[in-house]
C-alpha cells in the first residue's frame, strides 16, 4: 500500500472508533453493576451480561410507552415531512408560475431562523390551536422542511424536461410522472433524507418537552430523564433505556446504508 493510503486507513480507522465508541459504551455501561461505575481505573467491559438493568429500565418508568410515542411521531412525522418536501420540490423544479423564485427563496431564508428562536411563537400557536399533549402537536413543527426541499429540488432538477414530456404524451398525469419516474430516479437521495428526518424527529428533546404536560405523551428522550437517580451511581438503567433508544436509529441505517452511501455520492449532505 502507498504511504498516502496507509494514512487515509488510519484516520478513517480513528474516525470510526470515535464514532462506534460512545454506542460500544453504551451497551456495555447497561451491563454494569454500582461498584463498576465507581471504579478506578474506569472499566470497559462488565463483569456480566445479565438482563438486569433492562428489566428495571421497563419496569420502573413507562419506558415501552415512552417508545411507543416517539416511534409514532417520527414515523409519521417523517412521513408527512417528506411528503411536504417531495411536492414542494416537485413543483418548483417542473412547474412555471409567477412568484416560483422568490417563494422558493422566502422558504429557504426560513433556514437562517434558529429553530430556539421561533420555539414560544411555536408553543403559543400549538396552544391556540388546542394541540398540546398530541401527536400532532409535537409532529407540527417538523412538517416544513426547508432543508429537504432544498436538497430534492437539487436531485429533481437533474431530471431532463424530456422526460416529463414524454410521460404527457404517454398519458401520465404529474402524480404519475413523479411517482414512477421522478421518484425511482431519485431513490438514494430521497432515502438519506427520510433516514435523517427520522433521526432528527426521534432525538428532539426541547420541543416534546414543551408541548407535553401528561407523563402517558412523553417521548422517550423527554421520559429517560425519569430513570436518572441523582443521589448514587446507580445509572445502569439509564444506560439500558439508551442502548434501547439507539437500536430503531440503527437498524434502519444497516436496513439503508446501500441507499445512503449512494445518497452521498450524489451529493446530499444534511
Amino acid at each position: 500500500m502507498k504511504r498516502s493510503e496507509i494514512i487515509k486507513f488510519i484516520v478513517a480507522t480513528l474516525l470510526g472508533v470515535v464514532v462506534v465508541f460512545p454506542i460500544y459504551y453504551a451497551f456495555a455501561a447497561s451491563f454494569f453493576t454500582i461498584g463498576e461505575f465507581s471504579s478506578y481505573p474506569p472499566t470497559l467491559f462488565p463483569s456480566t451480561f445479565t438482563p438486569t438493568q433492562y428489566v428495571r429500565a421497563i419496569t420502573e418508568s413507562p419506558l415501552l410507552r415512552f417508545m411507543y410515542n416517539s416511534v409514532v411521531v417520527s414515523v409519521v412525522g417523517t412521513i408527512l415531512r417528506m411528503i411536504v418536501a417531495i411536492l414542494a420540490a416537485f413543483a418548483v423544479s417542473f412547474f412555471h408560475f409567477k412568484g416560483k423564485q422568490v417563494l422558493f427563496f422566502m422558504v429557504l431564508g426560513t433556514m437562517m431562523l434558529p429553530a430556539d428562536a421561533l420555539i414560544i411563537e411555536n408553543y403559543l400557536m400549538v396552544g391556540r390551536l388546542g394541540l398540546v399533549d398530541s401527536y400532532l402537536g409535537i409532529m407540527s413543527v417538523y412538517l416544513l422542511a426547508p432543508v429537504q426541499m432544498f436538497m430534492l429540488r437539487q436531485s429533481f432538477k437533474t431530471i431532463p424536461l424530456a422526460y416529463r414530456e414524454a410521460s404527457a404524451i404517454d398519458g401520465c398525469s404529474d402524480l404519475t410522472f413523479l411517482w414512477r419516474i421522478v421518484l425511482p430516479l431519485s431513490r438514494p437521495i430521497v432515502l438519506t433524507l427520510s433516514l435523517h428526518s427520522f433521526v432528527t424527529i426521534w432525538n428532539t428533546y426541547l420541543w416534546p418537552l414543551l408541548v407535553t404536560n401528561a407523563p402517558q405523551m412523553r417521548t422517550v428522550q423527554v421520559g429517560i430523564t425519569m430513570l436518572g437517580y441523582a443521589d448514587s451511581l446507580d445509572y445502569g438503567p439509564v444506560f439500558a433505556a439508551i442502548s434501547l433508544i439507539l437500536l430503531p436509529s440503527v437498524i434502519i441505517f444497516l436496513a439503508l446504508r446501500k441507499w445512503i452511501v449512494e445518497g452521498i455520492r450524489s451529493g446530499v449532505v444534511v
